[in-house]
């Protein structure tokens, strides 16, 4: 059940069946779950409701996930939401390039449950 404190994630892959399974894991541990397909969708749900956390792919059509971390880091409002890119990408360049952008973790796809929990547990906490 969601009430008023539960923790509002926002779900960014262009992917459907990625964000299908995602949306599956987070309500099933009783997140309140948004998702999108693109980068321009995102910029529009966090100017509508800032989530607590964002889940961002990468590798996306027209505005990939690197531009869409550049645009909310450029921005008072939004550059302290945690953005935790979820990706097949998973070479050191990229982590690196990823943290220096303000990314705060990397999961890589396909995403395991337990790993996810532990990272949403450890920037939920923080707040």
């Amino acid at each position: 059940m969601n009430t008023p404190n539960t923790p509002y994630l926002l779900i960014v892959d262009d992917d459907p069946r990625n964000r299908r399974v995602l949306e599956a894991m987070l309500a099933g541990e009783g997140y309140r779950v948004v998702s999108v397909g693109s980068g321009r969708e995102s910029l529009a749900a966090v100017g509508a409701e800032p989530p607590a956390v964002i889940l961002l792919d990468l590798m996306m059509p027209e505005m990939d996930g690197f531009e869409v971390v550049r645009r909310l880091r450029a921005d008072a409002a939004t550059q302290t939401i945690p953005i935790v890119a979820v990706t097949a990408i998973d070479d050191a360049g990229s982590r690196a390039r990823l943290a220096a952008a303000g990314v705060v973790d990397v999961l890589g796809k396909p995403v395991e449950r337990w790993t996810l929990r532990a990272c949403l547990g450890r920037l939920l906490e923080k707040r």
